[in-house]
């Protein structure tokens, strides 16, 4: 249920309405915008006439939420949601860059890298502590000795953190370290991961599954939204398809059509996306062009002797270049990066 409040509600009217949804089962989510303030009700909506909340005081409007996703959903906050995290925001009119190496593998390379990606622009630092290989004989990251590198360099570079999650005990930790949580492709629909970084108040980035649905990566995001944290970044990172030239095949029409059906803001992932460090540079600006908040892409000063995902990884110079370009993209859509 969707209870849309007149502009200049009273608190006392708007938890006349948050009491009568509870009492009728409901769990009641609020969003504030600028001009309304939504009342976002789940609950057993099949016995309820919306009419019923449309007649109590300060309430312009109650609808039938049909989707599966209630939170998620672009109803719910029709304005579209920016995740501020300091002076950094993502979805809003500015395309936000997380660049990095895949792992962290030690002092000089983390630092080395904070460096090159602060001077061309970029936001926030990306790298894994935690790896999730497909073989258990790959290098696995270094745990939080990694987390403690990252977060330094990072400091010293003015830039926020984002690296993964991939176990619900790791959560301490990361809290300690990251100012975004990532959810890996992997963990997209681990369900007991998704409520427990829903119980926190830190922005997550959910990555798209392998084999996910649209539909599918809005319920993972549902999840975390229920617990109460409603800073949910998405994340394209490309599925598998039946095509075997690129590692992933990146949907790009999945940008604007989760723009459709969400509030919630989306960045592309070309690094992932494709496999190949040869087509980051025309994913990222399909991406940016698509309507993408933002770009994660690898970057390490010496990509063929990386420890993880060299092939898919830009070094410096490439990685100058293609900020160049998505910056004249960005442009022309009229944004910023």
């Amino acid at each position: 249920m969707l209870v849309v409040m007149q502009q200049g509600a009273t608190d006392q009217q708007i938890q006349a309405v948050i009491d009568r949804l509870v009492s009728l089962g409901f769990t009641v989510h609020r969003s504030t915008g600028v001009m309304h303030t939504v009342l976002g009700g789940v609950g057993p909506v099949d016995d309820m006439d919306p009419h019923d909340f449309e007649v109590m005081e300060g309430v312009k409007e109650c609808h039938r939420i049909v989707s599966p996703y209630k939170l998620a959903g672009r109803q719910w906050r029709p304005q579209g949601t920016i995740v501020k995290i300091g002076d950094v925001e993502i979805g809003g009119n500015r395309v936000v860059t997380m660049a990095g190496p895949c792992s962290v593998e030690s002092r000089e390379q983390i630092e080395c890298v904070a460096g090159i990606v602060a001077a061309q622009g970029a936001q926030i630092l990306r790298g894994g502590a935690f790896k999730p290989r497909s073989s258990p004989y790959s290098f696995q990251g270094l745990g939080e000795e990694g987390l403690k590198l990252m977060r330094a360099a990072a400091d010293r570079h003015h830039l926020l953190v984002v690296s993964e999650i991939m176990d619900h005990t790791q959560l301490p930790m990361l809290l300690t370290y990251a100012d975004i949580l990532q959810i890996g492709a992997r963990n997209m629909q681990n369900f007991n991961l998704l409520r427990e970084v829903g119980k926190v108040r830190k922005p997550v980035l959910l990555k798209r599954g392998i084999s996910a649905t649209i539909e599918e990566l809005l319920l993972a995001a549902e999840y975390v939204m229920s617990g109460g944290n409603y800073d949910v970044i998405l994340c394209e990172r490309g599925i598998r398809t039946f095509e075997t030239y690129t590692r992933n095949t990146m949907d790009i029409s999945a940008i604007p059509v989760v723009k459709k059906l969400s509030h919630l803001p989306i960045v592309g992932d070309p690094s992932h996306g494709t496999g190949r460090r040869d087509l980051i540079f025309p994913m990222a600006r399909a991406a940016v062009a698509a309507g993408a908040d933002g770009l994660l892409v690898e970057v390490h000063p010496d990509p063929d002797h990386a420890a993880s995902d060299g092939a898919q990884t830009l070094n410096p110079a490439q990685y100058a270049e293609m900020m160049q370009q998505v910056r004249a993209i960005a442009a022309a859509v009229g944004r910023e990066a």
